[in-house]
């Protein structure tokens, strides 16, 4: 299965202005389609830093997605940094342009020409239809690799990854697999104590498991990688079966 990593754009999130849920809702939608996540980023509105970045992680992931920086303004620099990152033109499309123009006079208000900046796109890269705001995403595939910028902007992001980004990788691995994830709350008992009782399970590979510490319990967090929810569902049945036996005093019923 492919893997995949996240980049979140925006000098607000480092600033801790805003809550980076982009990255949260990201990170379950390629879950579901059973595509491995292993490092998440942010990073402020710096083409130079976000170029950097982004040869990183396509050094490292097969899918690359990224968001915000996508608007109209000096400070939305994310389309020129993924050309500055491949050696790659920026070209104006009038057709992009165009449709900014109808979305703005839905409104009776013609675009500054600022807002030109959104109809250019790097070399070789499709734009992904925005109809819920007025900047489209990028899709650039190179060097054997998916690249994904899409708008910050919550419910813009989330509508293009469900109707745009999702399926286009659906479509390019032809994936079928599913990631499924439960969570098993334990209360009464240490991290370091669980850990002693259930080792051995935590060195699988698949179904894995993972601990995860809060105030007065523990989450024992579980997850199967498989073809399908069923077989999915089953690994995770004899896992938490498996780890309920032997935590059975400290386990949660809930």
């Amino acid at each position: 299965m492919p893997s995949a990593e996240i980049i979140t754009i925006g000098t607000e999130l480092l600033l801790g202005e805003i809550v980076n849920t982009n990255t949260q809702v990201i990170a379950l939608a390629l879950r579901k389609i059973g595509v491995d996540v292993y490092r998440t980023a942010s990073i402020g509105d710096n083409p130079d830093r976000i170029a950097q970045i982004l040869l990183e992680s396509t050094s490292r992931a097969d899918i690359v997605i990224a968001t915000g920086g996508l608007g109209p303004t000096v400070d939305d620099p994310t389309r020129h940094a993924i050309a500055q990152a491949f050696d790659l033109e920026l070209i104006f499309y009038p057709d992009l342009w165009d449709e900014i123009v109808r979305r703005f006079s839905k409104y009776g208000i013609q675009p500054p020409e600022n807002n030109k900046q959104q109809a250019y796109l790097p070399e070789g890269a499709d734009s992904l239809p925005n109809p819920r705001g007025t900047a489209p995403g990028i899709c650039l595939e190179i060097k054997n690799n998916q690249i994904f910028a899409m708008p910050g902007v919550p419910v813009e992001m989330e509508g293009m990854l469900n109707e745009q980004v999702i399926p286009r990788i659906t479509s390019k691995y032809s994936l079928t697999g599913v990631i499924l994830t439960r969570n098993i709350k334990v209360e009464g008992i240490g991290e370091s104590q669980i850990d002693a009782l259930i080792r051995d399970l935590e060195l699988l590979s698949n179904p894995t498991v993972g601990l995860a510490a809060a105030k007065g319990y523990v989450l024992i967090r579980i997850t199967a990688k498989a073809e399908n929810a069923e077989l999915a569902d089953a690994l995770l049945k004899d896992l938490d079966d498996e780890i309920r036996t032997r935590l059975a005093d400290w386990v949660n019923p809930e």
